[in-house]
């Protein structure tokens, strides 16, 4: 279960590093959206994980972002609103999706933290330095040159924290159940197995021929599959129980 869990943590990690959009501005209403749906997500979920984190170097890091992005974006809308330009009152619903696995993962969220923000920061690098160097809008790129050394500041110290940074062994809150399954199982609750790692942990508990999963609304995977020759329901909980599935 702990190379499921490390797994699980990896995922996480990944999908949320690759869900990032990559970043180019070619007006400054462009750079404008950009920039500041990028420094949003980085104060909202920099404070989301900040009682989520195990390393200090990444709980001061989280901080600065807080502090760091919350004066940026301040100074960003006011620019804007003196160009007349519109900065989005919301994250984008990729953005969203990025924070709710934030939400959802358990406690420590260190890795998936740090891989997501170096990713973040290479992005928001690539879009200060074209912004700065091209951008059609003065005061925007006056901001965008003097926000740069911060961002690549932000960069350089994710990019250490990162390669120390704890993997989650523990990214589902599971429970202790001294090798048997909860007896309470299927247990509603956020999943974070992707499909293929149930179809794995099923497979473990002594089922073959797993077949047609799909995670319902509680967050436990359900399927078919085969067991002493016989093809049965099976569901997989958050905690990892599986079980013969009653529904």
């Amino acid at each position: 279960m702990r190379n499921t869990f490390r797994l699980t943590s990896l995922s996480l990690a990944t999908s949320l590093a690759f869900a990032l959009p990559s970043f180019a501005a070619e007006t400054a209403q462009d750079f404008v959206t950009k920039a500041a749906i990028g420094g949003m997500f980085e104060v909202q979920s920099s404070k989301v994980v900040q009682d989520k984190l195990q390393d200090q170097a990444l709980k001061d890091f989280a901080q600065k972002m807080i502090s760091d992005h919350g004066a940026a974006n301040a100074k960003l809308e006011s620019i804007a609103g003196e160009q007349k330009l519109q900065v989005p009152a919301d994250l984008d619903a990729s953005h969203n999706s990025d924070l709710d696995k934030l939400k959802s993962a358990s406690a420590p969220v260190d890795k998936p933290y740090a891989v997501m923000q170096k990713a973040a920061h290479a992005d928001a690098v690539s879009l200060f330095e074209a912004y700065a160097k091209d951008g059609d809008n003065a005061a925007l790129k006056s901001f965008a040159s003097e926000t740069l050394p911060t961002l690549k500041m932000h960069r350089d110290m994710i990019q250490k924290a990162e390669t120390k940074a704890p993997a989650n062994e523990s990214t589902t809150p599971a429970v202790s159940t001294s090798g048997v399954n909860n007896p309470a199982a299927p247990v509603p609750g956020a999943n974070s197995f992707t499909e293929d790692q149930a179809k794995s942990a099923i497979q473990k508990a002594g089922y073959t021929d797993v077949s047609a999963l799909k995670k319902d609304d509680k967050g436990i995977w359900r399927g078919t599959a085969s067991k002493d020759g016989k093809s049965t329901p099976v569901a997989l909980d958050y905690q990892g129980n599986v079980v013969a599935d009653t529904q």
